[in-house]
């Protein structure tokens, strides 16, 4: 339920100028909007120079209205330019703050290289570490502090007591960084 059917306005802003409110209409997507999807629109503007914000939002109305808004990218056709502005927040009036139109400055350019790489790590590791979260899988991991084994089940119950001789259970190593 993170995608949305109510009907979704942009306003660009550059160093010349803005947009004003755009609705974003024709996707190149049947469907627009929704959950993990990317959608891609064309908008006509005048060029604005280097880009620092976008506000976006929605009118609020149809079943479904909330939305969960990761990020815009907007690729400038004259400079060949991408600019980026995460949001990663619901816009939705009963969820989050209750907003449902978010004023989003731009991602500084020094930090994208490195967030890429980043994603692209996470990408990878969530390729290789997907198994695990499949229906039906039994996650265990050992407690070093325990000694036994902490049982995820595929029902939501966990077992954090710790089997101390559960013959199934395996060893990992694991790292968790905040």
């Amino acid at each position: 339920n993170a995608g949305t059917e109510a009907d979704v306005h942009i306003s660009v802003y550059g160093e010349r100028g803005d947009t004003g409110s755009r609705h974003l209409l024709r996707s190149q997507k049947s469907k627009k909007f929704l959950k993990g999807q990317t959608d891609i629109f064309a908008v006509e503007a005048v060029h604005l120079g280097c880009l620092y914000k976008v506000v976006i939002g929605h009118n609020g109305l149809g079943s479904g209205n909330g939305w969960f808004l990761d990020k815009v990218v907007i690729k400038d056709p004259i400079t060949d330019l991408d600019y980026t502005f995460l949001c990663h927040r619901w816009l939705d009036q009963g969820q989050d703050d209750g907003s449902i139109t978010r004023e989003l400055p731009v991602t500084d350019a020094s930090m994208l290289p490195g967030r890429q790489e980043l994603e692209l790590k996470k990408e990878k590791t969530w390729a290789a570490e997907r198994w695990k979260f499949q229906k039906g899988i039994t996650l265990q991991f050992y407690n070093r502090v325990t000694r036994g084994f902490i049982c995820l089940y595929p029902d939501s119950r966990v077992d954090a007591l710790g089997d101390k001789k559960n013959k199934y259970g395996k060893v990992f190593s694991m790292w968790m960084y905040a």
